[in-house]
């Protein structure tokens, strides 16, 4: 089975110059933990995820060294939120993020998955994006392959 055979060809992708707002929005509004960012050719560039954005917020290394862990205002932290709202994408994104090909078998795409610590990974074709592999996608086409043959088998 191959990676074309499970993963979702609808994919919601942002621009470079997309505003984090946009990027924010559209992660909490459908659930998304991370995005591919693609140019005006459709050809992956990054990935922006929950973690890149929230990362801005964790107090830096020489404030916790200077301040102590339990002296920095971890509220004055969150409200930095509203800061980064109008940066873009290409600021905070992954560059060069790691991708599977449509061809490639759907076990050694899972491998790369969990190798990594993913939850889902970019599809691309000649560097373009064409779809997304979600660990959930691997089981469940895994899953439907083997009651199909236990099925033929009863």
């Amino acid at each position: 089975m191959k990676v074309k055979d499970a993963m979702s060809r609808s994919v919601r992708a942002v621009a470079p110059n997309a505003k984090i707002a946009e990027v924010a929005s559209l992660m909490c509004l459908y659930r998304f933990h991370g995005l591919p960012v693609v140019d005006e050719e459709n050809r992956l560039i990054g990935v922006i995820a929950e973690k890149d954005v929230l990362h801005c917020l964790f107090p830096k290394l020489e404030d916790l060294m200077s301040e102590g862990m339990h002296h920095v205002d971890l509220d004055r932290e969150m409200a930095r939120y509203s800061d980064i709202l109008d940066l873009p994408a290409e600021e905070l994104m992954t560059r060069n993020p790691i991708s599977v090909g449509p061809e490639m078998h759907l076990l050694r795409a899972a491998t790369e998955m969990v190798r990594h610590n993913f939850r889902r990974i970019p599809v691309t074709e000649e560097g373009r994006l064409v779809g997304m592999l979600s660990l959930g996608d691997v089981h469940k086409s895994i899953f439907h392959a083997n009651v199909r043959g236990m099925l033929k088998a009863a």
